[in-house]
């Protein structure tokens, strides 16, 4: 019987990434069909309209963009919760989701999929970033609290995760180093990474290698 729930994903995606992240921390079931980005189904526009991976079907609706599709999820199926009920709280969730979109996966994108060889400028804009992550969020929570808004996983952590699980790319492609004096940032990535929720998806540094290692082989 096909399940309520189908995702439109792809392994490489972070963003789907993300949503299959908070689909296994709710516990949901749902079927993952898998998308070839670099081979797309004919009719994949009906089903995406941007073109783009995820996509989350719910019934007879859809929904796309992964931040939205998050939300959705977590209105849709409230328990656990993966949002403070706090609308302060709500708020700085909503601004550290913004910033990895616009901030975070904006430049790591601008660094994978640019032509520049030597592009210092965008890794010194990455370790801006991440420096900023420390300093504006990690530092103003007690030092006891495991995860980026307190002691319980949230949609920020679930957004940020994926990024630092393919970290190993922009090390070995992009000759990205890991900056010193971000302690509380590598604690919180271990403490996401131990999670029951992210484990169970988990994929290894090896296994990113190998498959952006075939992509930059077809791309030149």
């Amino acid at each position: 019987m096909m399940s309520q729930i189908q995702l439109y994903s792809a392994i490489l995606c972070p963003f789907a990434h993300r949503v299959r992240l908070t689909l296994q921390a709710k516990g949901i079931p749902f079927e993952s069909i898998e998308i070839d980005l670099q081979n797309k189904p004919t009719n994949f526009l009906e089903i995406s309209p941007y073109g783009k991976v995820p996509v989350l079907k719910h019934g007879d609706n859809r929904v796309w963009e992964s931040a939205i599709v998050n939300e959705y999820l977590e209105e849709t199926f409230p328990d656990p919760p993966l949002l403070p009920t706090e609308p302060m709280q709500r708020s700085r969730a909503r601004i550290w989701i913004n910033f990895a979109d616009t901030r975070l996966f904006a430049t790591t994108g601008k660094l994978l999929y640019g032509r520049d060889p030597h592009p210092r400028a965008l890794l010194t804009e990455l370790t801006e970033d991440l420096l900023f992550m420390e300093h504006e969020g990690l530092h103003k929570n007690p030092a006891s609290t495991p995860y980026w808004l307190g002691t319980g996983l949230s949609l920020v952590d679930l957004t940020f995760h994926p990024w630092f699980e393919q970290i190993a790319v922009l090390e070995h492609f992009r000759g990205f180093g890991w900056p010193s004096g971000l302690d509380r940032l590598q604690e919180w990535h271990a403490a996401v990474a131990q999670h029951e929720a992210v484990r169970s998806i988990a994929n290894s540094p090896e296994f990113y290698l190998e498959c952006y290692g075939r992509l930059v082989q077809a791309k030149f």
